[in-house]
């Protein structure tokens, strides 16, 4: 299911600080790795490939969100979200809705992060309920959620499971090659499929 452009606007205005597309223009034509991952113009020309049945969702913003729909998109040389890029190419996760558990709350550390959302119940409890809203507000219809990395799926599994199919895979920050990222794509790819 793609959305509309409207719709895409709509996101857009309300989430574009937050929130982002699985869908990043090719690497540059000297072959660098992690060319082209700041440029959100493609989904511009894009938009009926996008898909807010599928979503990726990490744990928080490590750094404030500039650009529009800039989130997993960085244009600076150490960050490694360019293993998504290449872990998404050419599957059914290619296009799919990227956004974060915890919301407006930049940290690096992820550790600081759980510690702050274990001693503040009431700011989980509202996190879950606006990421459900977003969940909502995108036309998202039965989402598959994709968590990246052990903390995000805690939480989502903690309070979400009953309500979404979820799976896990490694936070692209990790030790993971992209290739591995992208088996473990294939795989979730492969459960989808045989039920």
């Amino acid at each position: 299911m793609s959305i509309t452009t409207e719709k895409f606007e709509e996101i857009k205005t309300k989430y574009g600080h937050m929130s982002s597309w699985a869908l990043w223009k090719d690497k540059d034509e000297q072959g660098k790795e992690k060319s082209n991952m700041g440029d959100t113009s493609i989904f511009e020309t894009s938009v009926d490939s996008l898909n807010p049945n599928v979503v990726f969702v990490g744990l928080n913003i490590s750094k404030k969100i500039i650009e529009p729909f800039g989130n997993f998109h960085p244009n600076y040389s150490t960050a490694h979200d360019y293993k998504i890029r290449y872990a998404v190419k050419d599957t059914l996760f290619q296009g799919a809705y990227m956004t974060d558990i915890i919301k407006d709350f930049e940290e690096k550390i992820s550790g600081n992060v759980i510690k702050y959302i274990n001693q503040n119940k009431e700011f989980l409890k509202e996190n879950i309920k606006s990421f459900e809203e977003e969940l909502e507000f995108i036309g998202s219809n039965e989402p598959i959620l994709i968590a990246f990395g052990n903390d995000c799926y805690k939480i989502l599994n903690n309070h979400l499971k009953d309500k979404y199919k979820l799976f896990k895979v490694s936070h692209y920050s990790s030790h993971v090659t992209k290739e591995q990222l992208k088996d473990q794509l294939i795989q979730i790819c492969e459960l989808l499929n045989s039920k």
